[in-house]
């Protein structure tokens, strides 16, 4: 390889600098590719000889006592040809072990380069990689990292962590500590990794030293702050105390809130533990307790510590076993954190602070009252202040959430009322909020996580679900998946016709919401060169009415399917807005796992009413290209469903669904259901399927679909509109075989119509009927069934055949020879 890693980057920057001053990006993004692909393959090419020189070479330059340019260059060479090949390659031992040493240099660039070359070798031998966790006191990210993912099994993952947390145990006079805040992290990626690695030893040693790290820090600054002065010199400084985020001096132990000039050690061990406190708290309960016995007078030390006199703890908490007394300290500790926030910070990016602190403060308390629910009552008054404090102003609303999920889990032990809570999470959230997609994400994961105890504690949430779906209907890309998991257990007797409707209506919520907002930042008096319609109609007090009810906070607050037609011509320039788009094409799915949930738990009462609103809704659609029709098609799937699981149905709903198939408009522009309501006429209005089912019933039918049928292969289509499918008019001959083998009387009327259609075809073209396939197919099919129908007993049990027909039983029916031929066969084969 000639040329150098660097240089090359150097020219291809220069040269992305020129081609952008002078317009040829594209250029230079094909020169940046062709650039890259042939150092890819110069590395994957390299010979062995010439790759065992540059090992060579790569040795002496790393036995300098000053590593420069070169080195540097060298090690991002061989980073290159390591990671461009397939297979791990073996670096020589002299130079394997050159690289764990600069794993300890005080260049970062080092570090990273070697922990990187190392990760793209073989995992190294036990020796090695014991002598870096001995020296852990040189202890950095890199070198832990490097350790952690070289952990060849369970094993070495927990010797590690032995290692690790016995480190911890160390005092000052032992050597440097610098390395303990590369400690924790590493600590805390072993405890993702596998948990079971801890014991209660070092659950014990862990919990002592967060109790240290975390009450008795310094609260003087760090970095030899000085508080000045003409005459101060270096031995009359003094280190300044930390100050409050308002710019008052400190007055409690240090916390992370806390700010100075310079920090010291155990003010950065303070800040590590509280970022790992809440997942400590989460995990050691994983940990089996031992055999092992506390010591009761066992007392957490820090040489150095400068303890307030506001703080000083207690002879009694002193006698506390170490988990009890970390969950004390934590308690402590939230509270302060706490108090801090009700401060006014200085500066925006400190309340940004504030807020993250309240919401990781809050979590916390909650876990410790998990754990200890006798803390619930000394926890829940700070609770309490601080919602009330927080409550309204929206800003906090990611705050809110977690004191949300305390009032759901100690609300009930505490006797508190919950309900401004869920009026200000599931009401003003979602309808303030829903373009925020942080609070979107962190609220809708709260319900997911949380649906059992809110169905418990909390079951009036459901009726916030047209709220709810606000999420949705804004970004529904980024929330389907949690909707996807939420729906099953939002579907009840109750919701499950409103959000029915719901859902079919979402693509004009997502209009709705959008205009929502563009008339909060546009002007009355301002023309919008797109949506001005929409937005005057939503303007207009004559259908606020409408999208009042679209924007609804709770369930069963009115009724728009008499005015739908109107609203859908209101948002009708809407419907190539992507996100409206976008909202329409997750409609399907969701609609697919509604019905599947619903017909588990709907009464054959709801189902009913559900075909009607299906029937009814398949002609109140928003015009959005392919919508229409995929509704259609989750419409006439779910149909045959419920159908088939309650062939009632079919005699209950009788009236509607022959009013629907005698429309012959139905057949031209709701093809899908229409062929699949005149499926279901033919297959079920018998009365093997319903004992109700008439004659007289049977002849209604067939006569309505006669109509339906002479009319389509009689006439032209309707202008505008194209001939009706194949598939609509075998379905209407089929069902209509099908009526006549139930009733004998109708046979010679459907006969005649199977004879014209014969003749019709024979003369030629039809207008009907654009295909000449497409003809003869519907012919054959008319002449099969009328060859059926001259043996009616025949046609009847071929068109409609009975149950066991259609699902054999033999293999367990024992009044048949086969069960018994089977048994000797396996007796047979088994005494073998």
């Amino acid at each position: 390889m000639s040329c150098h890693v660097s240089a090359v980057r150097t020219c291809l920057k220069r040269a992305l600098f020129t081609f952008r001053c002078s317009g040829k990006a594209d250029c230079l993004k094909k020169m940046y590719s062709l650039g890259s692909e042939s150092l890819i393959k110069q590395a994957r090419e390299i010979q062995e000889t010439e790759l065992q020189k540059f090992y060579s070479r790569l040795v002496k330059l790393l036995q300098l006592k000053e590593l420069g340019h070169e080195t540097v260059d060298s090690l991002q060479r061989l980073h290159l040809i390591l990671s461009a090949n397939k297979y791990a390659r073996t670096l020589p031992s002299d130079l394997q072990q050159r690289l764990l040493l600069l794993l300890s240099s005080p260049s970062e660039q080092l570090q990273v380069l070697s922990s990187a070359l190392l990760r793209e070798t073989p995992p190294s031998s036990g020796e090695e990689l014991n002598n870096i966790q001995e020296n852990v006191s040189q202890l950095n990210t890199h070198a832990a990292a490097l350790l952690v993912s070289q952990a060849r099994s369970r094993t070495d993952l927990n010797n590690l962590c032995a290692q690790l947390v016995h480190g911890l145990e160390g005092r000052p006079s032992d050597g440097p500590t610098r390395s303990l805040m590369f400690t924790l992290p590493v600590l805390n990626s072993i405890l993702r990794l596998s948990p079971e690695s801890l014991t209660e030893e070092h659950v014990t040693i862990l919990s002592k030293k967060f109790v240290d790290w975390l009450r008795y820090a310094s609260i003087l600054q760090g970095g030899g702050a000085s508080l000045g002065g003409f005459f101060t010199g270096p031995r009359s400084r003094q280190p300044l105390p930390t100050a409050e985020l308002d710019g008052s001096v400190s007055g409690d132990f240090f916390t992370v809130l806390c700010v100075g000039q310079g920090f010291t050690e155990d003010q950065w061990m303070n800040v590590y533990s509280f970022s790992m406190l809440r997942r400590w708290l989460l995990t050691y309960h994983s940990v089996s307790s031992g055999n092992s016995t506390m010591d009761a007078d066992d007392r957490s030390e820090v040489d150095g510590s400068v303890v307030s006199m506001v703080s000083a703890t207690s002879s009694s908490s002193r006698l506390l076993p170490p988990k009890e007394r970390l969950r004390e300290k934590a308690f402590q500790y939230c509270q302060r954190l706490i108090e801090q926030c009700d401060r006014k910070a200085q500066k925006k990016s400190d309340t940004e602070l504030q807020k993250a602190c309240m919401v990781e403060a809050v979590c916390i308390l909650d876990c410790v009252c998990v754990e200890d629910p006798s803390m619930v009552f000394r926890t829940f008054p700070s609770i309490k202040a601080l919602f009330s404090r927080l409550s309204s102003d929206l800003s906090y609303a990611r705050v809110l959430l977690p004191i949300a999920q305390f009032y759901l889990n100690h609300g009930e032990m505490a006797a508190v009322d919950c309900e401004c809570v869920w009026k200000l999470v599931f009401a003003r959230f979602p309808a303030e909020l829903f373009n925020d997609p942080f609070l979107a994400h962190e609220l809708l994961r709260f319900l997911r996580q949380n649906l059992d105890g809110l169905r418990l504690r909390a079951p009036e949430f459901i009726r916030f679900l047209p709220n709810l779906l606000k999420f949705l209907a804004w970004d529904s890309s980024a929330v389907v998946d949690d909707f996807v998991d939420l729906l099953p257990s939002l579907v009840t007797e109750g919701t499950a016709v409103e959000m029915l409707h719901t859902l079919l209506d979402l693509p004009c919520l997502s209009a709705t919401l959008v205009l929502q907002l563009r008339s909060v930042s546009l002007p009355i008096s301002e023309s919008s060169s797109r949506g001005l319609l929409s937005l005057d109609a939503f303007r207009n007090p004559a259908f606020r009415g409408l999208f009042l009810f679209l924007l609804r906070v709770e369930t069963g607050s009115g009724h728009t399917i008499d005015r739908l037609s109107t609203l859908h011509d209101l948002l009708a320039e809407a419907a190539d807005w992507p996100r409206v788009v976008r909202c329409a094409q997750v409609v399907p799915v969701l609609l697919h796992i509604y019905f599947n949930t619903v017909v588990t738990v709907g009464q054959e009462k709801l189902l009913a009413h559900l075909i009607l609103v299906m029937l009814e809704r398949s002609g109140l659609l928003l015009a959005i290209p392919t919508y229409s029709r995929e509704i259609h098609r989750v419409f006439s799937c779910h149909l045959l469903r419920l159908c088939k699981l309650r062939p009632s149905l079919v005699v209950d709903q009788s009236h509607e669904l022959l009013e629907f198939a005698g429309t012959t408009a139905n057949v031209y522009s709701k093809e899908e259901v229409y062929t699949h309501v005149v499926w279901v006429l033919g297959e079920y209005l018998s009365a093997a399927s319903d004992s109700r089912c008439s004659v007289a019933l049977i002849t209604s039918c067939f006569e309505t679909l006669e109509a339906v049928l002479f009319e389509i292969t009689s006439s032209a289509p309707p202008p505008g509109t194209v001939c009706p499918a194949p598939k609509v008019i075998t379905t209407l001959m089929s069902a209509l075989a099908k009526l006549a083998s139930r009733s004998h009387d109708l046979i010679p009327r459907v006969s005649l119509f199977f004879s014209k259609l014969r003749t019709a075809a024979r003369n030629g073209s039809v207008a009907w009927c654009a295909d000449e396939d497409d003809l003869v197919a519907i012919v054959t099919r008319g002449e099969e069934l009328w060859s059926l129908l001259k043996a009616p007993g025949v046609a009847q049990s071929v068109l409609t055949p009975p149950p066991h027909v259609l699902t054999p039983r033999w293999h367990r029916d024992t009044n048949l020879a086969m069960p018994l031929q089977l048994r000797v066969l396996t007796r047979l084969t088994h005494s073998q």
